[in-house]
């Protein structure tokens, strides 16, 4: 297995950004005939999450979600970061390359040494 960080053309300011989860959504209910104290935290999937990004990089999010399908999954560890992740080297180096055609440098991954992986 590989990982790495997904990185992005910031669309506002024009620098290198990437999607992390800063604290999970907050989800309750509004009764009308009484209080409801019902609250639920999830975190968002990595898939998800990017969603939630769009129209903040200069790439369309969900043509890199497909490109990113062809080739690996997205996923949120540690519940803050948004990693992309591979089978194997070469299949993150066929990613890498897919979204260099594709995006130019607005998309890009960024391989995590393994020593930061353990």
């Amino acid at each position: 297995m590989e990982r790495a960080m997904l990185w992005f053309k910031c669309a506002a300011v024009h620098d290198p950004v990437r999607p992390v989860l800063k604290k999970p959504a907050v989800i309750g209910w509004e009764a009308k005939q009484r209080q409801v104290d019902l609250v639920l935290e999830r975190s968002f999937q990595g898939e998800e999450l990017l969603r939630r990004m769009k129209d903040w990089f200069t790439a369309d999010v969900y043509q890199v979600i497909n490109t990113i399908h062809q080739h690996a999954k997205l996923k949120v560890v540690d519940g803050y970061d948004l990693v992309v992740e591979t089978a194997s080297p070469s299949e993150l180096e066929t990613l890498s390359r897919k979204l260099k055609e594709e995006f130019g440098q607005e998309v890009w991954v960024e391989p995590i040494p393994k020593t930061l992986l353990t």
